[in-house]
């Protein structure tokens, strides 16, 4: 995303989700425990724009997308999102429904890693948006399930049939999108849904650990990482390599690679900065 930006300022108060940041790690809270935090259009709409200013700023290094109490996210919310959809017309709910791959496509393309901390339920856009992130840290409270047949929907929701079958392969997406019931933590690591289980209780704090982990390393190699696992999926072999010539190309002109080369002269830890 580009760092340029016009008139609008930067936004003072997010009113449906909580954002903290320490030393360039951004901690983002879906933050309606009596509600297992169920997204509303204020929900989708928030975390669209948070990403977008985030990324244009150019301050964070790394995210944490947790959910506060009990669960991570239980999806949209049943009255403010499936009931009020019913009296939105054709124009409406294709606005709506691409509201909410935005907010998938921002995890996807912002130049920072997204680690999600799971635990208890992530169903339906909860389990799409784990889905987005580049980690997953859950405890062995998490499941999750992809609702969305299960509501008269497609399961290829905010677009779950692109990246669900590129985590956990055709055979394995096809079921979980089809049928969809709960995948329980110990399932989920075994099918490679799960970048770490933890102990119970220990999601948070493991993802604020890699994130911590992330923000002090390369960021700029990080981040052009990032652009071209989501880029080449769909690219051939030639197109990938040229892709990954020109961008190597571009980082052995930065400023962090130079400083590796210094730091093991020297023999000491390389001070990266990102550029």
């Amino acid at each position: 995303m580009s760092p340029f930006t016009g008139s609008t300022p930067r936004t003072a108060d997010w009113r449906h989700l909580r954002l903290d940041i320490d030393r360039g790690v951004a901690t983002v809270t879906l933050a309606r425990p009596a509600k297992l935090n169920a997204l509303t259009f204020g929900a989708y709409a928030d975390l669209r724009d948070l990403l977008a200013e985030l990324s244009r700023e150019r301050t964070v290094r790394a995210l944490v997308l947790d959910g506060e109490g009990r669960g991570f996210c239980s999806g949209g919310d049943v009255d403010e999102i499936i009931g009020a959809t019913l009296s939105l017309d054709t124009a409406q709910l294709l606005d709506f429904n691409r509201m909410t791959g935005q907010v998938v496509r921002a995890l996807r393309e912002c130049p920072f890693p997204v680690v999600a901390a799971l635990h208890g339920v992530a169903a339906g856009a909860g389990a799409v948006l784990a889905l987005a992130a580049d980690f997953r840290i859950a405890d062995p409270t998490t499941r999750f399930a992809f609702l969305f047949t299960r509501v008269g929907l497609s399961g290829g929701d905010m677009g779950a049939a692109y990246l669900l079958p590129r985590v956990v392969g055709l055979g394995h997406a096809t079921r979980l999108l089809m049928l969809g019931e709960p995948v329980h933590a110990d399932e989920a690591e075994r099918i490679g849904l799960l970048s770490e289980l933890t102990e119970e209780g220990r999601a948070a704090e493991r993802a604020t650990a890699l994130a911590r982990r992330l923000a002090d390393g390369p960021a700029l190699a990080l981040a052009q990482t990032k652009a071209l696992l989501t880029a080449e999926l769909d690219m051939p072999l030639a197109a990938s390599i040229e892709m990954d010539a020109a961008t190597q190309a571009l980082l052995m002109n930065g400023a962090d690679y130079a400083e590796f080369h210094a730091a093991f002269t020297e023999k000491r830890p390389p001070k990266w900065r990102g550029r």
